[in-house]
């Protein structure tokens, strides 16, 4: 279930890296202001088709807002440091940066995830004490 006044990261589900990125977010998100699902999901599907989101290129970290549009790629990894923990909320003043420039980054990331940090053969599945976090199970 979705509660309305959370922000939902949507990932890839597969990916080490994306696994690793998402407990890092959870260990930081001390004003739990997110909940999560892998695009591979019922819900990340349904989510993504909700907003029209073009999937042929999907490679990338999408953050959801209530009742706002979503956030991808830089721009969303930057919006979600701003909300945690720590000094990672000063990440965010590269958000003056250009987009094409930060994506640029992101997609060399992104495009070798897979090679550089490995894949799962299937989607993580969280610890009873973070089940709850998940809007997938």
């Amino acid at each position: 279930m979705i509660k309305e006044d959370k922000k939902i990261i949507l990932f890839d589900g597969v990916c080490n890296l994306c696994n690793s990125a998402i407990n890092f977010i959870i260990k930081r998100d001390k004003k739990d202001i997110f909940r999560y699902a892998s695009l591979q999901s019922e819900i990340g599907k349904k989510l993504i088709l909700e907003r029209n989101i073009d999937t042929s290129s999907l490679d990338s970290i999408l953050l959801i807002e209530p009742k706002v549009a979503y956030y991808h790629k830089s721009t969303a990894a930057l919006h979600i440091a701003k909300q945690l923990s720590g000094l990672y909320p000063l990440l965010s003043v590269f958000l003056i940066l250009p987009k094409f420039f930060r994506d640029w980054i992101y997609n060399i990331i992104a495009k070798n995830r897979y090679k550089w940090f490995g894949k799962k053969e299937s989607c993580m599945i969280p610890t009873p004490k973070l089940k709850a976090l998940f809007i997938d199970q």
